[in-house]
């Protein structure tokens, strides 16, 4: 049942996918390929504080959500200003590929870590599916989480792979600018779902 739940949720596209394509389309298959795996690391961390009991003082302290959630909006609202004042995308790609991808894989990070609804998410999902008079919760918890992240790492993994063939069509000029626009919207746009949406 945790493995069907999981996979039907791990392909549902949301913020994170919509993250991954973006690069993906925009940027090339490595800074695809590499924001999904940031975006992975930032389930890890959210993993271990589901199974340490950190997630829960989201739920209890609803200053720290909104201030998590305010953080990772305008996180996302500067990323996506940055795109689009920022340099010629036609530039961009080549840029990732040799020198950026570390800077890729942080903002993937940080995107996922800086997002509260992924953290409540894990909270209120994954002990579902835990027998707590077995004892070992915080085992199970991060055990479940594990397989979750493999298999949401697997689908953004794919999902980077075939949105960078559309990078293709970016690398004339006038295409690149104008997808390198739509990403700077994408990430605008998710920023402000983030602040307003609770």
């Amino acid at each position: 049942m945790f493995l069907a739940a999981t996979l039907a949720l791990n392909l549902t596209p949301g913020p994170d996918m919509l993250y991954v394509i973006t690069r993906g389309a925009t940027e090339g298959r490595g800074a695809g390929v590499v924001s999904a795996l940031g975006i992975a690391t930032g389930c890890v961390v959210h993993t271990l504080a589901v199974a340490l009991g950190v997630s829960g003082l989201l739920a209890a302290v609803p200053i720290a959500y909104d201030v998590l959630r305010y953080l990772g909006a305008a996180y996302l609202v500067y990323l996506g200003v940055r795109r689009l004042i920022g340099s010629a995308p036609a530039h961009a790609a080549a840029a990732t590929q040799h020198t950026g991808l570390w800077r890729v894989y942080r903002q993937g990070v940080l995107t996922n870590v800086l997002n509260p609804k992924v953290a409540l998410f894990f909270l209120a999902f994954l002990p579902q599916f835990v027998d707590r008079s077995a004892g070992g919760m915080s085992l199970a918890l991060a055990a479940l989480g594990t397989i979750f992240n493999v298999s949401g790492t697997i689908v953004n993994v794919l999902v980077a792979l075939a949105a960078s063939g559309a990078a293709q069509w970016t690398r004339r000029p006038a295409l690149a600018t104008w997808a390198g626009r739509v990403g700077g919207v994408v990430f605008v746009g998710l920023g402000l779902r983030l602040a307003w949406k609770r």
